[in-house]
């Protein structure tokens, strides 16, 4: 490790500010490493004790002493018959976050840290803020789904990971602490929030972009889900003040049904933004469209500026004026110095992605996988064109049910047809969802063979796909975008949306490409 001055474990214990229980003597040697994968310790590793949904790291305690750990941390009472040092905490994944950043000793501290949280749009809008914050001038980094940056330095954050576990998360920011930076956008997800991953992230500024349909697999009812959201607003008032950044601030969407409560719950200031009223801190009027991009003028009380964007659809309307409020408002930067950020963005890898292979239609590939995103996908390439509109998408194994469904009823009225296909079905038949799915279409008038199919091989579903498109007709496969792999049973296995778009649309053409990305047989 580099870029920090290592301390006793002692010493790194001392920053656990909660309610802890310590059986037995600390070793005196320097804390080298804080991990909770077992399979991660070395000689000198403090190890983690993790309870999830399939294992409880506690039951790996024994390989992580024997492997060389120092301490144990967990949330259970210490094991029998072993001589090293146990901390038992009652939320070992608060603790996991917390030893993290103390590890780095809190880099958070010397970073303003905007957090940016909501269902959909979260990528986009991080993405312009960071744009705009590289347009001031300013040494910023990000830390999103797609992947986080570090001055000219990328790191991939992992294949379905938007929010990285509290030790990856940490050394991240330590490691823009050491390049020099001064500001971070960081992509949070509910999971990240309700796991504690951003314990000790210290946000200055938290946004919200909408709070729709998603992970109630996990949060089990919407109610829950957005009080994991609310954890990013209500956490804003424990920030101390840091030297260099601005006060507390949370940026709220006042179109969205999240609005009231996120305010009632928020005691920090609130800055709103609108593209549906003229109402709050920022809000954006005289909308059009062309082929050169989206055109609109944002309003706040001491400002109107004009702004051009490259982002299609009425939601990148309100990602962009989520950006312009923390922007103008949270950070005071010049209104024109924020538009030439937002214009600076082309866009996001897997958001709204064109794949042009010279074929007489068009083909995209969007991340779309809530039933709200996949609406306004739709209803943005359902403006871009008078053809046809051809729709493929799954839904995932073991997650949120309901949602198969609902976004196959989207797609039924407002795709002409529909595709439905494998994505990341784990280990869930593929079938079984692919029904669950239909059985959506059917309720909102679909006709099996008509209006939509079940293609259980993705790449099938889009060779058939672009087999259908004709000229002038939008092709979109929504539901992976960026992601590299696709997840069968157990094993991820490599996969990009996009160069198995190219595959179709090369095959159709008789040009070359690379191989179709493989997947198992057992579809």
């Amino acid at each position: 490790m580099t870029g920090f001055t290592r301390q006793s474990i002692d010493q790194l214990f001392s920053h656990l500010s909660i309610r802890k229980q310590i059986y037995g003597q600390f070793p005196d040697q320097p804390a080298t490493r804080v991990v909770y994968d077992s399979r991660e310790v070395l000689p000198g590793s403090i190890f983690v004790a993790l309870q999830g949904g399939n294992t409880d790291g506690h039951l790996y305690i024994p390989q992580a002493i024997e492997k060389g750990a120092s301490v144990i941390v967990g949330s259970a009472p210490p094991p029998v018959n072993t001589d090293v040092p146990y901390v038992q905490v009652e939320d070992s994944r608060l603790a996991l976050g917390l030893l993290s950043a103390a590890l780095y000793h809190f880099p958070a501290r010397q970073l303003t840290v905007i957090g940016v949280t909501g269902t959909d749009g979260k990528t986009t809008t991080a993405n312009l803020l960071y744009h705009i914050l590289i347009a001031a001038g300013l040494p910023a980094g990000i830390i999103s789904t797609v992947n986080a940056r570090v001055g000219n330095e990328i790191i991939d954050t992992g294949f379905h990971v938007t929010t990285p576990e509290a030790p990856d998360l940490q050394r991240i920011l330590n490691r823009m602490v050491v390049a020099g930076l001064s500001h971070v956008v960081l992509e949070v997800t509910s999971h990240g929030l309700a796991q504690q991953r951003v314990a000790g992230c210290e946000f200055d500024i938290g946004v919200i972009t909408n709070i729709t349909h998603e992970h109630l697999d996990f949060h089990k009812t919407y109610e829950e889900y957005r009080a994991a959201k609310a954890k990013l607003f209500t956490g804003l008032a424990e920030t101390n003040p840091k030297r260099m950044s601005p006060p507390r601030m949370a940026v709220l969407n006042r179109d969205d049904s999240s609005f009231d409560y996120l305010r009632s719950v928020t005691t920090v200031p609130v800055s709103t933004y609108s593209i549906r009223t003229n109402e709050g801190e920022v809000w954006i009027d005289s909308i059009r469209y062309e082929a050169s991009g989206t055109f609109f003028t944002a309003h706040g009380s001491r400002f109107a500026q004009e702004f051009q964007s490259n982002l299609v659809g009425d939601y990148n309307l309100s990602n962009c004026a989520a950006a312009i409020a923390t922007a103008v408002v949270g950070l005071g930067i010049s209104p024109e110095v924020v538009r030439q950020g937002i214009l600076e963005m082309r866009g996001v890898p897997g958001r709204m992605e064109r794949v042009d292979m010279g074929q007489k239609f068009t083909a995209i590939v969007d991340f779309a996988h809530t039933p709200n995103a996949l609406l306004n996908s739709l209803q943005t390439v359902r403006r871009m064109t008078n053809g046809k509109v051809i729709a493929v998408f799954g839904s995932a194994g073991l997650r949120d049910r309901e949602k198969r469904r609902m976004m196959a009823e989207v797609s039924t009225r407002w795709a002409d047809y529909s595709i439905f296909t494998a994505e990341d079905p784990r280990t869930e038949p593929v079938e079984a969802i692919l029904n669950e799915m239909a059985a959506g279409a059917n309720a909102a008038g679909g006709e099996k063979g008509n209006t939509y199919w079940l293609i259980p091989d993705r790449r099938e579903a889009l060779r058939a796909a672009v087999k259908m498109a004709g000229e002038g007709d939008i092709v979109i496969a929504c539901g992976k975008g960026h992601e590299q792999s696709m997840c069968f049973g157990t094993v991820e296995y490599p996969w990009d949306d996009r160069l198995a778009m190219r595959c179709a649309l090369a095959e159709l053409l008789g040009a070359a490409c690379e191989p179709m990305p493989y997947l198992p047989d057992t579809l």
